[in-house]
């Protein structure tokens, strides 16, 4: 027989949710909403000399070449920030779950990084890897790697993946871990005492049921690749050098901030919210089929 919650007062569950709803208004639908109307006009920095144009700022986006290049790179650094962050932290979550002794120390210590601002991390990991006094780039400089990520494209983008997949391995551990703690140690066992060894139980047991776990990560790490990793580019690589770290998130603030483009600009926020609805819509209804609950 199924259990349903009932109030005593028809406007107390409304009142519940008002928060949230105010919150998702405030925060969500009045700036969208902002960004849709400013895609269709042209206006100074001030704000003043509006003029309504329709879909101009689109066509002269869609016309611009390194729109698309920023959009290549943009699925290319959330490809990679998403599959290495989701790899590595399940391999530390597994790590974790099977250490015994000093397991409280081990888990507090993978979990400090998410404490740590994205613009923060971006300043960290470019003091690191700072070709004139950082410690790693003179480690990989004493084995013959000369590491610039100053004016080598690669390597910035290399080093913006690095930084960026550390901020949220932190995150992407909980949630592993969480779900490895609550699979029935009976299943494990009881694999074990079939002869099933550490490998075959992960893949034929665990790994099955994190799946919920896994697909919900995913859609995080795709959502956090496109929009929370503007901290550390701005503070690491500033989008270059030329423009080869110069992802949708930047390039929105990059021309509407600085080149003063305002239509140009919220014409490619809506696009880059539509982009990221999209793959949702398409990870729920293709991925999801693969997820077993």
């Amino acid at each position: 027989m199924e259990k349903r919650v009932t109030f005593n007062e028809r406007w107390l569950p409304y009142f519940l949710v008002a928060p949230q709803i105010v919150i998702t208004l405030v925060f969500f639908f009045w700036p969208s909403g902002q960004a849709i109307f400013q895609s269709v006009i042209t206006e100074d920095a001030f704000g003043g000399n509006t003029k309504f144009v329709w879909f101009d700022n689109f066509v002269h986006l869609f016309s611009d070449p390194g729109y698309f290049d920023s959009v290549r790179l943009t699925v290319a650094f959330s490809a990679m920030v998403a599959s290495l962050g989701l790899a590595i932290s399940l391999l530390l979550a597994v790590m974790a779950d099977r250490v015994i002794r000093g397991a409280t120390f081990y888990k507090m210590i993978l979990v400090w990084p998410y404490a740590v601002a994205p613009a923060v991390a971006g300043v960290l990991w470019g003091f690191l890897f700072n070709p004139s006094v950082g410690v790693v780039a003179w480690m990989l400089s004493a084995i013959g790697i000369e590491f610039n990520y100053v004016v080598n494209g690669n390597q910035a983008l290399i080093l913006v993946v690095i930084a960026a997949v550390w901020n949220q391995v932190s995150y992407n551990f909980l949630f592993f871990l969480a779900g490895l703690q609550s699979i029935p140690k009976s299943l494990i066992e009881a694999a074990a005492i079939d002869g099933a060894g550490p490998g075959r139980r992960f893949w034929d047991i665990a790994f099955p049921l994190l799946s919920p776990t896994g697909f919900f990560l995913l859609v995080v790490n795709i959502i956090y690749a496109f929009f929370d990793t503007f901290g550390v580019v701005s503070a690491l690589t500033s989008g270059g050098p030329g423009q080869s770290t110069n992802i949708l998130v930047y390039k929105v603030y990059n021309d509407g901030f600085r080149g003063q483009d305002l239509g140009g600009s919220s014409a490619q926020s809506v696009i880059l919210m539509a982009i990221v609805i999209l793959l949702t819509f398409v990870q729920f209804r293709f991925i999801e089929r693969r997820v077993h609950y």
